[in-house]
């Protein structure tokens, strides 16, 4: 009994063994065992299976065409190791937002411009009212059916993938069950990280990068002004932070005792220049602005509290009247706290800089009223030169003259070292013959919102300008140049003293711009 039983625990034992064997290739010993795969070795498999199933499920069905807006748009969900939203405006480049961080990135191709809902637009520009909640809308809708479309796309490539690797339906639907919680996870990812503002600060490619802007034209900027002005100050912080990160002009280097002052001029009723000024007196360290007139459009009392942020800027503010601003805008300044008014040579001593200036002898807000010409502002600069050559001869010289017409300002050559303009909403700058500087300044404000009535928009312009403390002499100064209405452009360029004026033409006075 016991042979027989320890011949059948024998037996029981080599058919064990057999099932374990498989047939050894040619070649090969017989009987080898083929080796199991490692736990680890079948989880990397099956997460690979899972991956490019997902990406091939979304490559080929994980797409929607959803009108949003006037537009007809694609919506794709890619794989990424960053993710946020890429929009494609072919073919003239990207805009690339940080929307989000998870292992997926949306992708919005922008088809075409559909044509019907386009003119209607044109036809009834009172639907533009009503645009932002129909895109609002439009969007939702369509990101709903591409988590819908994408969820099925996911599952199905996954096991599609899965069977044909595994063909076995139960590790099938494992690597579909694992792909829609690995795309869950990644909407949850998504959702947390969603960030609504960064639709305010997309990054351009291709011809959008120095073209101007998509994101609106003129309509749209006066309709979301708040969020343009404030991107526009945004924008100038972070250019003029990349300028001093990145200046390659070592033959002159500011110190922090040398006196800051921000030339203005021309801002025209722009709401925008004081969130520009606001945030270049920051990033300079202003110690003084200079504001060589037109502040206002027409002059009238109801503009008035246009003027009300000035106390905050966080420098002194000089001013003088330009043809643009009425007496009674003068006055109204007169009255506000941390602002210097001059008037026919009138000096003030600021942050210990010695400025006088005159306001514009002419008031013309619009074409109605009959200009008196040259010859009036010729008139003031006498006034204001003379009034500079008594500051001399009574101890107290004065370091910048200020009037709006450089036609007037000429007239101080020689009684002064610098001389600050503007009305010609262009930049130059002037070494006139006996040895006085004029710097005339372009509009701050852009040729104020009716530049949008223009072909091109004006540009911002400001200039910040580099003084010796002690001496108080202009050392350098930089312009810096903001693309106008609409635009997205900024440069900042730098500019010695000790560089001969540029030459130039001297500058032809052309009235303000008038409705």
């Amino acid at each position: 009994m016991a042979s027989a039983r320890e011949a059948r625990e024998r037996l029981r034992a080599l058919l064990t063994r057999t099932r374990r064997r498989t047939p050894a290739p040619t070649g090969s010993p017989t009987g080898a065992l083929a080796p199991a795969p490692h736990p680890c070795a079948r989880a990397t498999g099956l997460v690979a299976v899972v991956l490019l199933g997902a990406w091939l499920g979304l490559l080929i069905v994980g797409s929607v065409r959803t009108p949003v807006g006037p537009m007809d748009t694609s919506m794709t969900l890619r794989p990424s190791l960053s993710g946020g939203t890429k929009i494609n405006v072919s073919p003239l480049g990207a805009l690339e937002l940080d929307s989000h961080t998870a292992p997926i990135r949306l992708d919005v191709d922008v088809d075409r411009l559909d044509p019907v809902r386009s003119q209607a637009l044109v036809e009834h520009p009172e639907r533009i009212s009503g645009l932002q909640d129909e895109i609002t809308q439009d969007v939702t809708a369509g990101t709903r059916d591409l988590a819908l479309r994408s969820c099925v796309a996911v599952v199905a490539g996954a096991t599609a993938l899965g069977l044909a690797v595994y063909r076995s339906p139960r590790r099938a639907l494992t690597a579909g069950g694992l792909a829609l919680a690995l795309l869950a996870a990644s909407g949850t990812s998504a959702y947390a990280t969603w960030n609504p503002k960064s639709v305010l600060e997309p990054k351009f490619s291709g011809l959008l990068s120095s073209a101007p802007s998509v994101v609106g034209n003129a309509r749209s900027i006066v309709t979301e002004f708040d969020v343009y002005q404030k991107e526009l100050a945004r924008l100038v912080t972070n250019v003029t932070k990349l300028y001093d990160a990145t200046s390659t002009l070592p033959v002159y280097q500011p110190d922090p005792a040398t006196m800051r002052v921000l030339h203005v001029s021309d801002i025209h009723l722009n709401p925008a220049a004081w969130h520009i000024i606001g945030s270049l007196v920051e990033q300079y360290d202003i110690d003084v602005i200079i504001d060589s007139g037109d502040t206002m459009d027409h002059g009238t009392a109801a503009e008035n509290t246009f003027l009300d942020p000035i106390p905050d800027l966080g420098a002194p503010y000089v001013w003088v009247r330009g043809n643009h601003d009425s007496p009674a805008t003068q006055r109204y300044l007169q009255g506000l706290k941390n602002v210097h008014v001059l008037d026919e040579g009138r000096a003030v001593t600021v942050a210990g800089l010695r400025v006088a200036g005159t306001g514009d002898p002419q008031f013309t807000p619009d074409r109605s009223v009959v200009a008196q010409g040259d010859p009036a502002e010729r008139m003031a600069g006498i006034r204001l030169a003379s009034a500079l050559h008594d500051q001399r001869r009574a101890g107290t010289p004065v370091d910048i003259a200020v009037a709006h017409n450089p036609v007037a300002a000429r007239e101080t050559d020689g009684a002064v070292p610098l001389a600050l303009a503007g009305h010609v909403h262009h930049r130059e700058t002037e070494l006139l013959p006996l040895g006085t500087r004029l710097k005339i300044e372009g509009s701050t404000g852009g040729g104020g919102l009716r530049a949008v009535q223009n072909d091109e928009p004006e540009k911002v312009r400001a200039s910040v300008l580099y003084l010796d403390r002690t001496t108080r002499t202009l050392q350098a100064w930089d312009e810096i140049t903001l693309g106008g209405l609409g635009l997205t452009t900024a440069e900042v360029s730098r500019h010695l003293a000790t560089e001969p004026a540029p030459d130039s033409p001297p500058p032809t006075p052309r009235p303000s711009p008038a409705p």
